[in-house]
């Protein structure tokens, strides 16, 4: 019951800021500006990267050790797993991202807003693990650094999380759904954090010896995302150079939370 409460609030509070951001539809009509939605996919990616070394690979290497196993091996393993799990999401589940023409995945008779909406779900995914492989091993350890880093993670995943929820209802609202649908949806889009950290912390109850494949899984599978979709689409246009200031600048601030709190 203990790791069920930290992860339900680990993953509410980005979660929340989600819907915070998806709210910005009852202000605006427009999407976010080219500039701006490079920063804000930029700052995403470096938030994830800096994530997944020091709140995901380096606590699995540490773990594995502390087995009497030898680190890289979980840690390789699992971030091959991970990368491997998030590809075949993306190959298989039907998705549109806002300024592509053509949908990815398998071919689906669904709506546009659906796919639209499934392309941010899928993001949210690995994050959601992370943060409740995070708040399960802290509550496991019952150490105050674990719970500090927890943290630390769950305020950064959050803080890239605002952005995202507008990314995807003021899209919405300009394919003619009303605020309030576009405003749900985007709310949507974010649920999955509470429900994949949940049901992680719930797998590593009774698996405890994999926690150092699972922790490198999570890693391996938003760092897919960075590579794969987060970074490019961050240096689309002409001035490409204010992406990569949002990478940095996502990694930077995550790195310090981490390394500050944890």
């Amino acid at each position: 019951m203990q790791t069920l409460l930290w992860v339900a609030g680990g993953t509410g509070f980005p979660f929340f800021m989600t819907a915070l951001g998806a709210a910005v539809v009852f202000l605006f009509k427009e999407r976010v500006q080219g500039g701006m939605q490079r920063i804000f996919l930029g700052f995403a990616a470096g938030v994830m990267v800096a994530a997944s070394v020091w709140s995901l690979l380096i606590p699995a290497i540490e773990e594995a050790q502390s087995a009497g196993g030898i680190g890289w091996i979980p840690a390789a393993g699992g971030f091959l797993l991970g990368v491997g799990f998030l590809m075949g999401l993306d190959f298989l589940l039907p998705h549109l991202h806002p300024d592509a023409r053509e949908p990815e995945g398998l071919p689906a008779p669904w709506k546009r807003t659906t796919l639209l909406v499934l392309a941010v779900t899928l993001h949210n995914i690995p994050e959601g693990m992370a943060l409740g492989l995070s708040f399960a091993l802290a509550v496991q350890r019952q150490d105050p650094a674990m719970f500090a880093a927890a943290m630390a993670l769950s305020i950064g995943m959050g803080i890239q999380n605002f952005p995202e929820g507008a990314a995807i209802s003021l899209p919405l609202r300009q394919e003619g759904l009303p605020p309030s649908r576009a405003f749900l949806y985007g709310c949507l889009s974010g649920i999955v954090e509470p429900v994949f950290g949940i049901l992680t912390a719930f797998a590593v109850g009774g698996i405890q010896p994999l926690m150092p494949w699972l922790l490198s899984f999570a890693a391996g599978a938003m760092m897919y995302v960075v590579v794969e979709e987060l970074i490019p689409e961050a240096h689309l246009g002409e001035h490409s150079n204010i992406g990569t200031l949002g990478v940095m600048g996502g990694f930077v601030i995550m790195m310090i939370l981490d390394v500050a709190l944890g």
